[in-house]
């Protein structure tokens, strides 16, 4: 899961100058029934409560095994870890892959220190020794990485790419975003470059594994209904995770949170 420190980068904000994918309607319109929606959960049982909306149709937990039952309609994705999984890895991803998961992700910010933290060399190791003997049962992710600078984040992930050279098997890349809620042009210019990296390595899908606009929660309401509306705009995205379906988040109790029906609106 994210690590909540340093998360605003204010060199990355300075450094980032490209054009960002137009959209021609600002106003919250979309449409119903997204297919790129999911749900980033620990307790399988509050799935539902996002998921009867019809537009979150894939979950994952950070890890290679559901952990409680995925509702009607909704795909579990699996994650590998990180080297703390490898011991449970084989037995999980085949029974994940026999209950209906096509999609798995990689290492969950190998470039943060306090998550998987690994260097893109045995990162691409690893990835070629444990997910690519899955290439052709599931879609392969690369690892996900924050929006940190200096080594970190996008720098890391064209590391891992280059060293992949092509022979890594990946269908998506994944990305993570945090910082303040009103930096929504930030947000687009940063998704914009993960599409421009994968398009230079053929890989034609991004996903947005964790993101989420940090304030209050109508700051936090305000920047979900500017991004999901440019989000479900851009072919190139076709996953997105909001952080997260947890208690006081998407969640309250038994019922949504007013960010949560934003969220499956």
């Amino acid at each position: 899961m994210v690590s909540f420190v340093n998360l605003l980068v204010a060199g990355l904000l300075a450094s980032v100058a490209i054009a960002i994918p137009h959209q021609a309607h600002s106003a919250f319109h979309h449409k119903r029934g997204s297919t790129k929606r999911g749900a980033a959960y620990n307790d399988a049982s509050l799935i539902p409560l996002v998921s009867n909306s019809g537009n979150v149709p894939w979950a994952y937990n950070w890890w290679s095994s559901a952990n409680g039952k995925m509702p009607s309609g909704v795909e579990y994705v699996a994650m590998l870890w990180g080297p703390k999984a490898f011991g449970t890895w084989t037995n999980d991803i085949e029974k994940s892959l026999s209950s209906g998961c096509k999609h798995i992700l990689g290492f969950n910010e190998p470039d943060e220190a306090s998550q998987s933290n690994l260097s893109p060399a045995d990162a691409v190791n690893y990835h070629k020794q444990y997910m690519l003997p899955y290439q052709g049962r599931a879609s392969l992710g690369s690892p996900g990485v924050t929006n940190g600078a200096n080594g970190m984040g996008l720098d890391w992930l064209t590391s891992f790419l280059n060293l992949c050279g092509g022979s890594c098997g990946l269908s998506f890349v994944a990305i993570h975003w945090y910082a303040e809620a009103s930096l929504v042009d930030y947000f687009k210019q940063h998704v914009t470059q993960a599409i421009q990296l994968a398009n230079a390595h053929n890989i034609p899908e991004v996903w947005i594994t964790e993101f989420g606009g940090i304030g209050d929660a109508t700051a936090q309401a305000t920047f979900l209904k500017q991004v999901i509306p440019w989000l479900e705009s851009q072919s190139a995205v076709t996953h997105y995770a909001y952080f997260m379906v947890g208690q006081d988040i998407l969640v309250n109790s038994n019922s949504l949170t007013p960010l949560g029906s934003i969220y499956v609106s």
